[in-house]
């Protein structure tokens, strides 16, 4: 770890949750910073900060920015902000915050959530990678607009909700009706004590049709079996089997990523369905075209996926974004379509079933 102080310079935040500020460090660099101002406040022009450099030190893509520690007050109080709950997240570290949690004694939806025990089988989309979760969601409200879509966010990788750009701009578009920050994750528009909680209050406070789950933004790998983020997705689905609803698992595909354990099917898909999820889950798998389809099903065949999955086939759609822009690793639509079309796929999948549910 790397703390530093510096100067605020000046701010550019589009969000009063996240704050996006250009500081100048004490040792002349200039650099971007992201203050949660639910953990320390909100930064004003010529403000001291303390920032952890961390990861711009170590120049890694994800996670390359600054963050605000703490403002550099001169005496007393420097922030005081109470929720009115008792449940702490970011739990034992300099910057543990109190919530409100869904299912907490202080909660209005307390009565609701000691009742909640089960999904009813209700569509659950797991996805790998964060930026699955609007090309999913755009994919549902594609097939029917009437149909609530909620995110849960676990907390493998960001732990602060309001740091994705692009879940705030699928709220504000209308993609998203519902945000769940799970687990130590904060700063969702509800905070639920874990995953589980988190799917039964999208189902019975939020009103969800539909609920797709992913980690925040960051994804971790080290090319090793399990030390990777796509676990995560495998343990969604388990958490989704047990809670009674139906899971659906985007596959994390393509065609132009130039490191090949990510090539065609990714291994954190592979990983997550046949060795972490426990039970039978649908695979969503989209149309593509003949010679990329058929390694696609090569790769899953012979990872055994269908020995333990169920195989959901979709039509080529491209629903409408509303303006919401997604890359996955610097790669937009037209430079890595398959990718795209997988999470396309379990949106379409995922309405389906909800249809069903309905009818």
């Amino acid at each position: 770890m790397r703390l530093v102080w510096a100067t605020v310079i000046a701010d550019k935040s589009s969000s009063t949750d996240a704050q996006n500020l250009v500081v100048v460090l004490d040792d002349g660099s200039e650099g971007r910073a992201v203050c949660y101002p639910a953990l320390c406040g909100t930064c004003s022009i010529d403000d001291r900060v303390l920032l952890n450099t961390t990861a711009v030190d170590l120049a890694l893509g994800t996670g390359g920015l600054h963050f605000v520690v703490t403002r550099g007050e001169a005496t007393g109080v420097a922030y005081d902000s109470a929720s009115g709950g008792h449940i702490m997240k970011l739990r034992y570290t300099p910057l543990q915050v109190d919530v409100v949690s869904v299912e907490s004694q202080e909660s209005e939806h307390h009565e609701i959530m000691r009742a909640a025990t089960s999904l009813g089988g209700m569509p659950v989309v797991c996805c790998g990678l964060h930026s699955q979760v609007p090309l999913v969601a755009a994919a549902v409200k594609s097939a029917d607009p009437n149909l609530r879509v909620a995110y849960c966010m676990t907390d493998e990788a960001a732990l602060a909700l309001p740091l994705s750009d692009v879940i705030r701009a699928c709220v504000r578009e209308g993609l998203l009706d519902a945000t769940i920050s799970c687990g130590q994750a904060f700063g969702g528009q509800l905070e639920a004590v874990n995953l589980h909680s988190g799917l039964l209050a999208a189902r019975y406070v939020a009103r969800a049709d539909v609920v797709i789950v992913a980690i925040g933004p960051g994804v971790v790998g080290t090319a090793t079996p399990f030390g990777h983020g796509g676990v995560a997705q495998g343990e969604a689905l388990n958490s989704v089997v047990s809670l009674r609803g139906t899971p659906i698992a985007v596959l994390r595909m393509s065609f132009a990523d130039a490191r090949s354990r990510h090539r065609v099917v990714s291994h954190h898909s592979i990983a997550a369905l046949t060795q972490i999820s426990l039970a039978p889950v649908r695979v969503a798998v989209p149309v593509l075209p003949q010679d990329f389809a058929e390694q696609v099903e090569d790769a899953l065949e012979s990872a055994g996926v269908w020995d333990q999955h169920v195989r959901a086939d979709a039509e080529a759609i491209t629903p409408d974004m509303r303006g919401v822009r997604v890359s996955t690793m610097g790669r937009g639509p037209g430079d890595d379509p398959s990718f795209f079309a997988a999470a396309y796929a379990a949106g379409e999948c995922a309405a389906r079933i909800a249809h069903d549910r309905e009818a």
